[in-house]
This record gives structure tokens, sequence and C-alpha cells, in this order.
């Protein structure tokens, strides 16, 4: 690039989908036919999170397939459905199967993980849904979220964030919730959200109007765990998918600073300070993350396959998951399915 300018600004856009960096003249901006556009944060093309929707959607027809309401029941939902007709809504109230079927296709029964040595059941409860409104609800959701980080990080960081995440859903849940079924992608989903935090937290000074954005993605997050407070809602699985999302945020969505890209566009020869690629406390969170992420799957597993029951060490954690109010109890018998 022969006429570019020897003094260099960086100008980032606040909008997290559109990261780029603008050379730009010291003294005064230049026309547009001279705007030199330098993409050091590649943009990915989406696939694997519509791959995911299209995934989640498929076992749940075959769910619905195996479930055979008309076998089973003698008042189906939608009978002209046939064999894809949902459960009496006094069973199910999301439009879905019997808890037996969604058992058998694989839904988190911690007694089978522990004593039949299931342990997959923790990865295939979160590609299972009790309902069609429970489907949509977090399609949705993934849609909306994973997308966007899937443009910015590709698939292969997004994609092991959403199952790492799942799968600590899962631990956390199987810990706490051991007399009911679980399925639900919802512990993966808040891994993405909690990706989403760290990730901003970490590349915190590349981001203009950062409160703003921190603000209004804590306020989401809170909303949504609040929501998990209802009956028959697994929070757990919401709160180990978060946690552990969080942190694997630190590891999988760090990025360079920018006097380190400044660095490697500028003009041969041009009089520059060495920048350092990551920052100090970059590093710090990206090794305190990955040593907790370790501690945490570890301690986990542990006691899962020891069989322990968390809440017999915490009396108030089941608060995490359900409050009792006037207008619904907290009952801790025995449920068909709690989903996630």
């Amino acid at each position: 690039m022969a006429n570019a300018p020897n003094n260099l600004q960086i100008r980032v856009h606040s909008r997290r989908g559109s990261n780029m960096i603008h050379p730009l003249s010291a003294e005064s901006p230049p026309p547009a036919a001279a705007y030199t556009e330098v993409k050091h944060f590649k943009k990915w093309v989406p696939w694997l999170i519509p791959f995911f929707v299209v995934a989640n959607t498929v076992v749940f027809f075959v769910t619905m397939y195996v479930n055979n309401c008309p076998k089973n029941s003698l008042s189906c939902v939608a009978g002209f459905l046939g064999r894809l007709s949902f459960q009496p809504f006094k069973e199910n109230p999301l439009l879905g199967p019997s808890s037996s079927a969604l058992e058998k296709m694989g839904a988190l029964d911690v007694d089978k993980v522990v004593y039949q040595h299931e342990g997959w059941r923790l990865i295939t409860c979160m590609w299972l849904h009790g309902g069609v409104f429970h489907l949509l609800a977090n399609m949705l959701s993934l849609v909306v979220i994973g997308i966007r980080l899937e443009q910015e990080f590709g698939f292969v960081r997004i994609g092991l964030l959403y199952l790492i995440s799942g799968f600590g859903g899962s631990l956390l849940s199987s810990l706490f919730i051991q007399s009911n079924i679980s399925v639900g992608a919802s512990g993966a989903l808040f891994g993405l959200l909690g990706g989403m935090l760290s990730e901003l937290i970490t590349n915190w000074s590349i981001y203009a109007n950062k409160v703003a954005a921190l603000v209004t993605l804590v306020l989401i997050i809170v909303i949504n765990l609040a929501v998990g407070i209802l009956p028959h809602m697994d929070n757990f699985a919401h709160i180990g998918g978060f946690l552990t999302g969080f942190l694997l945020g630190f590891v999988f969505l760090i990025r360079p600073q920018f006097g380190w890209v400044n660095q490697r566009y500028s003009p041969v020869g041009s009089p520059a300070p060495p920048s350092p690629k990551f920052k100090t406390y970059q590093c710090i969170l990206w090794v305190v993350s990955l040593i907790l992420l370790i501690i945490w799957f570890t301690v986990g597993l542990v006691l899962l396959l020891r069989g322990e029951d968390l809440n017999e060490k915490c009396s108030w954690c089941h608060y995490l998951s359900c409050v009792p109010t006037s207008r619904w109890k907290c009952n801790n018998q025995p449920v068909s399915c709690q989903v996630k």
C-alpha cells in the first residue's frame, strides 16, 4: 500500500456483529474511494447453529413417533396426526410425548447414569424436548443467540461452547434433581449467554458502549434465570450451563488487542512500539478459567458417580430451582419430567 499514511488510528464499531479495523488518516477522513478496510476478525458463514436447530427438530419428531400416543392413551391431542399426536394436556401441557418415551429416547435419569452406567444420557438429554412449546422457545433462543456468535467466532469454538455447556448443565442438574427425568437444550443455551458475558469482559478494551452492553446482557441473564424458579423447570441445568459457558468464554472467545493488530497492518518500517497480542488480565482469566473448569468437571463427575445428592449437603439450594409462592407449591416428590 504505497499511499498508506504513516500514522494509523483504530476505529471499532460498537456493534458486536461488525468488529472490523479501519486504518484512517490522522489528519482528516479519506474520501470514500480511498477508504481501506482490514477485516481482521473474520466473518464466518453460520451453518452449525442451523444444523443444531434441524437436529433438535428431527429428534422431536422421532420422539413423537416412538411415543405413539394412540397406542398408550385414549384421548390424544390433535388425534388427526395419528402416531405423531400429543399426549393429553393433563399429562403433558407442552404438547409433547410421555415421560416414558422421553426416557426411552435418552432423557437424563440419574439412577440410570449412576447404577446402569448410562453416562451418555448427560449428552442425549440436551437434544430432547418436552413438547412443541418447549422446542419452539429453545430453538428461537438458539437462533437469536447462536447465529450471531457463530458469525463472529466460527463453528468450532461455538460448537464446543454449546456442547460442553450443555454437559455442564446436565452434570449440575444430576447432582440436585435425582427423582425426576430432565430434558432440554437450555443448559447449552445458557452456556452461550455465559460465553457472551465473559467475552465482553475479557475483550473489554475493544468495545465501545461497553457498560450499556454489560448492563443489558446481565439483565437478560437475570430475567432468564428468574424464570427458572417456576415449578417443573430445571434451573440447576440453567445455572450449570451458564457457569460452564462463562468460564469457557474466557478460554475460547479471547481476542487480540488492537495495538497488536495495528502493528500487523501498519506499513513496513512504520515506527511503532511493540505491543503484546493479549493483555495480562486476559491471560490470567484464561488460565484461571481453565483450571476451574478442570476442577468443576472432575469433582462433579466424582460426586455423580458416587451417587451423591447435594441437597443433603445444602438445605437451601432447592430454592434455586423452585421458590414456593401463594400461587404454586414446590413438590419435592417425583413428577413425570422437568424441562430445561
